[in-house]
């Protein structure tokens, strides 16, 4: 099926409706519906691969391989670490739109990956985060390569890396910012998880830090007097905890790890921490920030008044920062979710996330991270679980709005220029 622009474009329901009139995009619905259980195996084959930060070229090099197998072009693992196809052959001049799904999930290597499967119900760690998303992305290739629809501007499919914890969004800072597709990508839908309604068009800030306290150790009886690194860490920590953040905007401080000594009749030779801070502002976020800086300093130096020998030092170092953005209200990215969520009947449900949508909105670039269909919970734990009852709702609802994200056509003999109204970065 090939499609050819309009001379004048319409209302975007009246886009969408149009669009969703076209055989071809019957035919993707109809593969999209038929095909549940080649997407349920390609979801439990992929979670069953370890992902986790750093650790993701398994899954990336498993990944390509179905890429191929689809048929994509150009197919090939970036400097990265992201797995990327093409619809079709790369001119290396024409726009792209980008269907991306993050590989990562946030379980360290040795967790156990027993996958389970009770009729519609797959149970198992990262099955939802992000193995909804990573399925959903292989099936919307092949629907769009069984129906042979050739849309005007070429998609990008990526599987990217980095995206939980610190990965610190790293797979789509270098599609942004050091590939061949950086200044050609006209819009991007990043797949994340389960949802059919779902949408995040604002994307929260983060700033995360790695508190690491010094010190000379010794014995709990001899070194008594000697300063503590966990006494002085403890201390920032009740210090930085006791503040009361704002609700409005609304600003979030999260301890996520904390380790330090190696025996209970030690004085601790050091004592580390991660800190999470997320805020929708960026001015509470700096503020935030230096109040953690404080309080590391404060507890510190008291510490090193009171103790004595050899004095405590502190290292913060930054180990992910999430830019906070949002999408335009009047963009035509929102106005295409909007129409394709009344065509099918659903209701829009905008929110806040830290995604991997958050790099192209921080570039002033018209994205969303959108759901992968049915329902999950547990997430971030090893009993996630994600029903894929309704996936295909979810998926038609991702079809319809990438479609027309390359540009609207109508069926013609030849595919048509660029769309002016397919979005420019």
């Amino acid at each position: 099926m090939i499609f050819r622009e309009r001379t004048k474009e319409p209302l975007p329901l009246a886009r969408i409706a149009t669009l969703a009139q076209h055989r071809g995009v019957h035919r993707a619905f109809a593969w999209l519906h038929l095909q549940e259980p080649r997407i349920s195996s390609w979801q439990q084959e992929l979670v069953a691969i370890p992902a986790p930060p750093f650790g993701e070229g398994e899954r990336a090099a498993w990944f390509a391989d179905r890429m191929r197998e689809l048929g994509l072009s150009d197919v090939h693992i970036d400097e990265a670490g992201n797995a990327l196809g093409l619809l079709r052959p790369d001119d290396g001049q024409s726009h792209v739109a980008l269907l991306s799904a993050h590989l990562d999930t946030v379980f360290s290597a040795d967790t156990e990956l027993d996958i389970r499967q009770d009729e519609s119900l797959l149970i198992g760690p990262g099955i939802s985060d992000n193995g909804a998303g990573l399925a959903g992305l292989l099936a919307l290739a092949a629907a769009i390569r069984h129906a042979e629809l050739q849309p005007v501007n070429n998609i990008l499919f990526a599987a990217n890396v980095g995206e939980e914890a610190e990965g610190n969004l790293r797979g789509m800072r270098h599609l942004f910012t050091g590939s061949p597709f950086a200044r050609r990508i006209c819009g991007t839908l990043a797949l994340e998880g389960a949802g059919t309604e779902i949408v995040v068009t604002r994307a929260l800030g983060s700033r995360r830090f790695r508190v690491e306290i010094t010190g000379p150790g010794g014995h709990a009886w001899t070194d008594s007097a000697v300063a503590n690194p966990i006494v002085a860490l403890s201390t920032a920590i009740a210090e930085i905890s006791s503040r009361t953040l704002p609700a409005r905007p609304r600003t979030t401080l999260n301890v996520g790890e904390i380790r330090g000594g190696t025996s209970v009749t030690a004085v601790a030779q050091s004592a580390e921490a991660t800190f999470d801070l997320r805020s929708t502002d960026a001015g509470q976020l700096l503020l935030l920030e230096v109040q953690l800086y404080r309080a590391v300093e404060d507890a510190v130096m008291a510490a090193n008044r009171a103790g004595s020998g050899e004095k405590l030092q502190a290292q913060i170092t930054l180990i992910g920062d999430r830019p906070a953005a949002e999408l335009d209200p009047k963009s035509r990215l929102l106005e295409t979710v909007r129409a394709v969520d009344r065509h099918l009947r659903l209701r829009t449900e905008e929110r806040l996330g830290s995604t991997d949508a958050n790099i192209p909105l921080s570039l002033g670039l018209e994205a969303v991270a959108i759901g992968a269909g049915g329902l999950a919970g547990g997430v971030h734990t090893t009993n996630e679980w994600h029903d894929t009852r309704g996936r295909d709702l979810a998926l038609r609802r991702v079809l319809l709005i990438l479609l027309d994200l390359c540009g609207h056509l109508e069926a013609g003999n030849e595919v048509a220029a660029d769309s002016p109204g397919a979005g420019e970065p």
